[in-house]
């Protein structure tokens, strides 16, 4: 069951946003499974939508609905370990195309859509406190078939660059840390390989638009207060946080790809959800 309760959420976002949405949804549904792809940046409130627009479709409509985030198939820390010793050293941090198990995606994906009735799913799970995946006793699991899938994340949906764009470092991390493009040459070909044909199973795409990479700091920043208060209260002083300069730093891992997607994704998305600075929706857009 979501977290949210339709008495958390003010009226004016659920009225505007959040039924139509789950309206549209229905009326794009057609016989068979249906999987909804969810873009936007770290901290657009990618989480929250989800969470309402499953409680809408269930309740509301009686669809069977499960979702899962791109950041729940995370390679585990050892798997990103062997990358980085392999590959690249940027691809120990979690994040960009390449450090998740896509296969695990799209067996996610066809078990929710095509197993068995009745057949038990487990949906997998990441603990970014810890760096590292749930052990699989701890996924939640819901029964097979769904109606609706919501994947959910921070590139889904995205299209690799050219290599023109590859170029030109965007920040600090990239002209000091990739110089000769190595670790963006590699990101950039598992968006052509892998990640397009995870991405080629969505049936619609929405993409919670924020307005620049300022908002993108800040309100992972605010993310990262939350997981520190978690933290605290649950007393375990083996979980992973950042400081402000480490979280600067990880940002700059996104920043690529974020960029990217701002400038390109609305043109093609089916939805997009503009917020201003004050994380409040702007306007809506709508590609027929």
């Amino acid at each position: 069951m979501a977290r949210q309760r339709i008495h958390d959420v003010a009226a004016e976002p659920l009225a505007r946003i959040y039924l139509p949405l789950a309206a549209w949804v229905d009326a794009h549904k057609k016989n068979g499974p249906f999987v909804l792809g969810v873009n936007g940046a770290q901290g657009s409130g990618k989480s929250t939508l989800c969470e309402f627009l499953t409680l809408i479709l269930n309740r509301g409509y009686g669809y069977r609905v499960a979702g899962f985030s791109i950041d729940d198939i995370y390679k585990t820390r050892a798997e990103r370990e062997r990358l980085a010793r392999e590959v690249h050293p940027l691809l120990v941090t979690r994040g960009v195309p390449g450090s998740h198990d896509v296969g695990l995606g799209l067996a996610t994906l066809d078990r929710l859509t095509h197993g068995s009735p009745g057949t038990p799913v487990a949906l997998p799970a990441f603990d970014k406190a810890i760096d590292d995946r749930r052990p699989e006793p701890a996924w939640l699991r819901v029964r097979a078939p769904v109606d609706i899938v919501i994947f959910e994340g921070w590139c889904v949906g995205c299209l690799p660059q050219s290599t023109d764009e590859l170029a030109v470092p965007v920040n600090a991390l990239e002209a000091e840390e990739d110089a000769d493009g190595c670790w963006r040459d590699y990101v950039n070909e598992q968006l052509r390989g892998p990640y397009a044909e995870l991405f080629g199973r969505l049936d619609r795409l929405v993409m919670l638009r924020v307005p620049d990479m300022e908002c993108v700091y800040r309100w992972r920043s605010l993310q990262e207060r939350k997981l520190a208060t978690q933290v605290r209260e649950n007393r375990s002083p083996s979980h992973r946080l950042m400081d402000e300069a480490a979280l600067r730093r990880f940002i700059m891992h996104y920043e690529r790809l974020t960029r990217h997607m701002l400038e390109e994704m609305p043109a093609r998305a089916d939805i997009t959800l503009f917020l201003d600075e004050n994380h409040r929706f702007a306007h809506v857009t709508v590609n027929r």
